[in-house]
């Protein structure tokens, strides 16, 4: 079989996983056993992805990122350097807990900024962004702008990651796409 990604000499890969075209695995990382990895994927350096998680295509993963079992993310996230996922609500040494594993998905399009940390179980929505150093303790709907520690939601964001701003009508437009997104009880449409 031809490898048509790129592993850095130093990466370890685990049998069975399944890794993309055209994804490259940088200095370091472990990808661990049943992963999989869609095409386009770029992974740092020193990057841990534990087993059975699954990255969509075109998934930017910065340097030292731990992404645990239970996590999903659709095509085109942005995971930021040193963010970190669990996979255990309440974690203990002398307990044993696999199994246990509450599960995290990533909608398409979200950014999570460096530092940043997902608490397990609280999903997040399509084209989110989660910004640097952020604690995510509950679910983050779709195009919402959340920071500080527990995460609160401050603003929208755009398709291409502009700040939204809406008129008196509920409609705001994207400075750089000049795409048009509606509000209507706290819920986002792109129109």
């Amino acid at each position: 079989m031809i490898q048509t990604f790129f592993a850095h000499e130093t990466a370890i890969i685990d049998d069975a996983c399944y890794i993309g075209e055209d994804t490259k695995i940088w200095h370091f990382s472990h990808i661990m056993s049943r992963c999989r990895i869609g095409e386009r994927c770029n992974i740092g350096q020193n990057v841990v992805i534990s087993p059975e998680v699954t990255l969509g295509m075109n998934v930017k993963v910065q340097n030292n990122v731990s992404i645990y079992t239970g996590v999903t993310c659709a095509d085109d996230v942005f995971l930021g350097p040193s963010c970190v996922f669990t996979n255990v609500t309440n974690p203990r040494s002398a307990i044993n807990r696999r199994g246990h594993y509450s599960k995290t998905h990533v909608g398409k399009g979200a950014t999570i900024g460096a530092n940043a940390t997902i608490v397990c179980g609280h999903d997040i929505g399509a084209y989110a962004f989660i910004g640097a150093g952020a604690v995510v303790t509950k679910t983050i709907p779709a195009y919402a702008l959340v920071v500080g520690n527990p995460a609160k939601q401050i603003g929208w964001m755009s398709i291409y990651g502009h700040r939204l701003t809406f008129d008196d009508d509920g409609i705001a437009i994207c400075p750089e796409s000049k795409e048009k997104y509606k509000l209507t009880n706290q819920h986002i449409t792109k129109i």
